[in-house]
C-alpha cells in the first residue's frame, strides 16, 4: 500500500454558519482544491476541528468529501481520539463513509507508554482494512511517537504505510526516512523544501487551503527533482505559512478564507476569531500572493 499518500494533500478545513457545519462552503472547497491541483485531501483532522466536532458530524464530514470527491482525488479521515474504542468506531465509520485511508493521531491528554502507542495504533490498524497514516504532532497531544515505535508498529500492521510528522524536528523527519519503514509526510508548511530533500514524499500541509497550485507545483518539482522554480515558490510561500500560523490553526486560516470568499471564518469555542492585527497581516499576505480578498467588513474593523 505504501506510495497511496504522497504529493500535496491539504488538511481541510471544517466551515461552520450558525454552530453547524456549512456543507455548501465544505463543496466550494473541495472543489477549489481539486481545481487547484491538490493529490488529496484531509477531512475532520486538526486544521478540520475535529476535537469539537461530535461524532456524527465527523463522519458527516467524511462521507461527505467522500462523495464530492466521488474519487478525482484520495480522502484521509482524521479518527484520532483519546479512546482506543472510540478511534476504532470512527474508523469503521470513515471506511463506511467512503474514504480511502486513515489518519490517526497519537492519543492526547493520556500520555501513553510507546508499547501504549503500540497497542493503540495497533487496535485501529486491526479494525479497518484501510491504508493507515500514522499522525505525531506532539504539541497537541502530549505525546512523542518515537521512530523504533514507528517501525514496530509498521512491522506488526502491513496497512499501516506512512506517518505525518509534524512535531520535533527534520532530523526526526531524516529518522524516519532512514528507518524506510512507513511513507514519510512532511506535516509542517515551513518544512516542505528541507523534507522533500530528505526524502519525504509529500506533506499534509494548511497553506495549499489558499494557494492550492503554488504548494502542488512546488511539491511536484521537488518531487521530481527538478526544481527549476522551486525556491522562487518555496520563497513566495513563506510569508503566507508565518501570518496563517500567527495564532492558531486554524483560526487564521479561516479568516484568510472568508477574506477570499470561499468560506466562513467561524470556529467553535475555545478558538476564537483572531486579533485584526493577525486580520490585516493575513489581508497583506494574500494581496502579496496576488490572491483576490473581500473588502473589510465593519465587524473586522471592529474585532
Amino acid at each position: 500500500m505504501r506510495g497511496a499518500f504522497r504529493g500535496s494533500l491539504v488538511a481541510l478545513p471544517t466551515p461552520f454558519r450558525d454552530g453547524r457545519v456549512d456543507y455548501p462552503a465544505l463543496r466550494k472547497l473541495v472543489e477549489f482544491q481539486i481545481d487547484g491541483g491538490s493529490q488529496g485531501l484531509v477531512a475532520a483532522g486538526s486544521t478540520g476541528e475535529a476535537a469539537t466536532l461530535t461524532a456524527r458530524e465527523r463522519l458527516g464530514v467524511i462521507e461527505f468529501c467522500a462523495g464530492t470527491t466521488d474519487g478525482r482525488v484520495p480522502v484521509l479521515a482524521g479518527v484520532g481520539a483519546s479512546d482506543t474504542r472510540v478511534a476504532c468506531e470512527l474508523a469503521l465509520g470513515a471506511e463506511r463513509a467512503g474514504a480511502d485511508g486513515l489518519l490517526v493521531s497519537t492519543p492526547a491528554y493520556n500520555r501513553p507508554q510507546q508499547r501504549g502507542l503500540v497497542a493503540h495504533f495497533g487496535a485501529i490498524a486491526g479494525t479497518s482494512s484501510l491504508p493507515l497514516v500514522l499522525y505525531n504532532i506532539p504539541s497537541r497531544t502530549g505525546v512523542d511517537l518515537l521512530p523504533a515505535t514507528v517501525a514496530e508498529i509498521a512491522g506488526k500492521h502491513a496497512n499501516v504505510i506512512a506517518i505525518k510528522e509534524a512535531g520535533t524536528s527534520l532530523e526526526r523527519v531524516k529518522e524516519l526516512v532512514a528507518l524506510d519503514a512507513v511513507d514519510v509526510l512532511a506535516g509542517e508548511d515551513s518544512w516542505i523544501t528541507d523534507a522533500l530533500h530528505l526524502g519525504a514524499v509529500g506533506v499534509v500541509g494548511v497553506a495549499a487551503n489558499v494557494v492550492p497550485r503554488l504548494v502542488a507545483e512546488l511539491v511536484g518539482e521537488l518531487l521530481a527533482r527538478k526544481e527549476h522554480r522551486a525556491p522562487q515558490l518555496a520563497e513566495q510561500l513563506a510569508p503566507l505559512v508565518a501570518a496563517l500560523f500567527a495564532e492558531t490553526n486554524p483560526a487564521p486560516l479561516k479568516a484568510a478564507l472568508a477574506q477570499m470568499g470561499l468560506c466562513g471564518d467561524e470556529v467553535r469555542l475555545p478558538l476564537v476569531s483572531i486579533e485584526a492585527s493577525t486580520r490585516e497581516r493575513l489581508r497583506a499576505a494574500l494581496a502579496a500572493a496576488g490572491l483576490p480578498v473581500q473588502p473589510t467588513t465593519t465587524r473586522e474593523r471592529g474585532s
